[in-house]
């Protein structure tokens, strides 16, 4: 199926603020206030675009905004992205979440982790390498949640070699199929259209990590997901309000 990608490019209301953790120019998100935000977990957005200096978070914007609106307090995280140093990333993933949760006010003392294609990849990582006491779920959509067989269907054109600098099994603690399982739920709504980020990445994942939710939805691709336009946005609300309470999830770890 043809991918609509106006989202990449689609403009937003900007953000309240824009905070900053450390002095590189990419170590900074922009927090948007959400109306019901002292009621609800902090959402904090980690955007996608295989790893690449190319890909920054204008594109999580949209979403970002949309989620803001209905209601949320949204962090959305810039972090480095320079191909072979992957630790980069990571460290500003972790130095972000440390930092700056805190003065993303207002919101009810919880967070939520949401990230896309290799923002799903951090998310996931994020959950299960990182002591993170007030982290209630997460939500991953499309993400590239199994390093190694990303790399073998050379997703991106070689992104998880550019990423990584290596092959991934060199690089074992960054792939969220080497470490522990998080011990917070998951849900992963992944597009059976996905051409991008195939099914098959997040079923290897849910095989590994069986009480991960799986919502796989049909005739949807790759960037549906992050567009507030798109009928698939249902699904990412829903599964946010079910792991914040306010809506009750499907039990089970597919669906």
């Amino acid at each position: 199926m043809a991918e609509d990608l106006s989202i990449l490019t689609r403009t937003a209301t900007p953000p309240d603020q824009t905070l900053r953790y450390g002095p590189h120019p990419d170590q900074v998100a922009d927090l948007r206030h959400g109306a019901r935000g002292t009621q609800l977990p902090l959402v904090v957005v980690i955007h996608g675009g295989f790893w690449k200096p190319a890909y920054d978070r204008s594109h999580a914007q949209a979403m970002s905004a949309a989620l803001a609106a209905d209601g949320w307090s949204v962090l959305t995280l810039e972090y480095r992205r320079t191909p072979g140093q992957p630790q980069d990333t990571v460290q500003d993933i972790a130095a972000a979440l440390s930092t700056l949760v805190a003065q993303a006010t207002p919101h009810n003392g919880d967070v939520l982790l949401i990230g896309h294609s290799a923002g799903g990849h951090l998310v996931l990582w994020a959950a299960a390498a990182l002591a993170m006491p007030a982290l209630r779920g997460v939500v991953a959509l499309a993400p590239a949640a199994d390093l190694r067989l990303a790399h073998g269907l050379q997703l991106g054109s070689g992104a998880v070699q550019s990423f990584l600098g290596t092959h991934p099994d060199d690089q074992p603690n960054l792939d969220p199929m080497n470490l522990k399982a998080p011990t917070v739920p998951v849900t992963i709504i992944q597009g059976e259209d996905d051409q991008v980020v195939p099914l098959a990445v997040a079923q290897s994942y849910c095989k590994a990590f069986p009480a991960t939710r799986l919502v796989a939805l049909p005739a949807v691709g790759h960037f549906a997901l992050i567009d507030p336009f798109a009928p698939a946005w249902a699904a990412v609300l829903e599964a946010l309000r079910a792991l914040s309470g306010t809506r009750p999830a499907s039990a089970g770890t597919a669906e």
